[in-house]
């Protein structure tokens, strides 16, 4: 994480993982994943289609904090969705928040695990999403870290340019002792003002379970423009409250398949 947030405000991504085992909800979602695409080969699971894409970013940011002490940052992720409304995939980044905190870490990268249904409530417009995420992060560590893999679930609505989302732990947040039950929440827009531009803004707030002063509220200003060939470019500001100059600039470009 940024030096530029104290010891006191080390609400998420702060404190590395274990070695050890895989965890149980890892292989769990490990299962899921080779479950699903045996249904695909064998043809019990209706059509459906497979998107991804792959980002190069000038910084990554999770809810509002650097996970690459602000440089930049590679990630790539797949997804299939099927025509039920199921879907699963995964995603992946190169990160430096662990080994930043402690030299004998050698983890370099977030890899994701998710699944979950859409749908829509009738013919109201309303869409609704619920699902599991898993974030894990391979790599060596020394003895007493508590692990940084996290599993939270989600449901998010939304309605013509507007969402919302809730989250839950129910494990430890991203190695905080303790911090099962901790939620977080995210409210967006996007609207295309012309054809192919957009603008976007967002605001959310973390709240971390027995860690005190870990709460904390973060936002972002942003455009994009999408181009013919699948290349997407997005300029935002971002900030939150947490104590220090957390404000930055961001510059993604991302290529859509």
């Amino acid at each position: 994480m940024s030096s530029q947030i104290t010891e006191v405000h080390a609400s998420t991504r702060h404190v590395p993982g274990t070695r050890g085992k895989t965890p149980a909800p890892f292989a769990v979602l490990t299962a899921v994943f080779v479950a699903t695409a045996a249904s695909l080969v064998a043809g019990h699971v209706r059509a459906g289609e497979v998107s991804g894409s792959v980002t190069l970013t000038s910084d990554y940011l999770f809810r509002g904090i650097t996970q690459t002490n602000e440089e930049p940052a590679l990630q790539g992720g797949i997804e299939y969705a099927a025509d039920s409304g199921f879907y699963a995939g995964a995603w992946g980044s190169s990160i430096s928040w662990l080994s930043d905190s402690d030299p004998d870490i050698s983890s370099q990268v977030e890899l994701d695990g998710y699944l979950g249904y859409r749908g829509e409530f009738g013919d109201s417009g309303v869409g609704w999403d619920v699902g599991a995420i898993y974030y894990w992060y391979p790599g060596d560590y020394p003895g007493g870290f508590n692990s940084a893999d996290t599993t939270e679930v989600y449901f998010g609505l939304g309605w013509e340019f507007l969402s919302a989302k809730y989250s839950y732990a129910v494990t430890d947040l991203f190695g905080i002792p303790d911090s099962d039950g901790s939620s977080a929440l995210d409210l967006g827009a996007s609207w295309e003002f012309v054809p192919s531009w957009t603008v976007d803004a967002a605001v959310g707030k973390q709240w971390v379970e027995n860690l005190d002063g870990g709460d904390y509220a973060y936002w972002k200003l942003g455009v994009g423009k999408s181009f013919e060939s699948g290349f997407d470019i997005a300029l935002a500001y971002n900030d939150n409250d947490l104590i220090g100059p957390d404000e930055t600039w961001t510059v993604a470009i991302t290529k859509s398949f």
